[in-house]
């Protein structure tokens, strides 16, 4: 099986994506930005496996059955948007020191790993793309199409996962110029954008008439 021909396309589309602005991108610069490089990695390796989860059930064909079943489709778009609502609401309200200079311990990364997790798990907009981008790069003439899902899912998981270090290497560069009163208002201006972020998704991620 070669992707000769459709790979440089493939990885076009992937890279334009990830760095448009959305749900993994926002959480991920809004959490570098205000507790620095080592907590933003622990949340990209999560969303990193997140990705993997959405990979691996769009190879067994399980991304289609959910982007085919309105209910299912709708519970998981408004579980993403109250999720992102949530963790909105959670940094306009943080009381304690939550700065880059604060020492994280490791259950502090672990939560952190699973807040990734689950912000890119209820990601529609990462459902969609395995659902209705990836099979048009698929080549029934060139071998297994579950090879090839799997394949193009482990490319997709890699540069998303490239893009999204470098958001987070560069919010925390610039993090760690703030600090005090400057941390709080940022943070808060940061709890803004995560919820235009979340309406953004509601109203991107809404189901064409061709999915009902």
């Amino acid at each position: 099986m070669a992707f000769d021909a459709q790979l440089p396309n493939f990885l076009l589309a992937v890279f334009v994506i990830e760095i448009t602005p959305g749900p993994n991108m926002g959480y991920l610069a809004t959490l570098s930005l205000t507790r620095g490089r080592a907590a933003g990695l622990a949340a990209t390796a999560g969303v990193a496996m997140g990705l993997s989860v959405h990979a691996i059930a769009a190879a067994f064909g399980v991304g289609a059955l959910i982007a085919s079943s309105a209910i299912v489709y709708e519970i998981l778009r408004w579980a993403g948007v109250v999720f992102l609502l949530w963790l909105a609401y959670e940094g306009w309200t943080e009381s304690t020191e939550n700065s880059p200079a604060r020492t994280a311990s490791v259950e502090d990364h672990r939560g952190l790993f699973w807040r990734g997790f689950v912000t890119n798990v209820l990601n529609p907009k990462s459902v969609l793309f395995f659902v209705a981008v990836m099979p048009r790069f698929l080549e029934p003439e060139r071998g297994s199409l579950f090879v090839q899902l799997a394949v193009l899912g482990l490319i997709y998981v890699l540069v998303a996962t490239a893009v999204h270090a470098s958001v987070v290497l560069v919010a925390a560069h610039a993090g760690a110029y703030i600090a005090g009163d400057r941390s709080r208002m940022i943070r808060r201006v940061l709890s803004l954008l995560l919820v235009v972020i979340a309406g953004w998704l509601a109203w991107e991620t809404r189901r064409p008439e061709v999915l009902f």
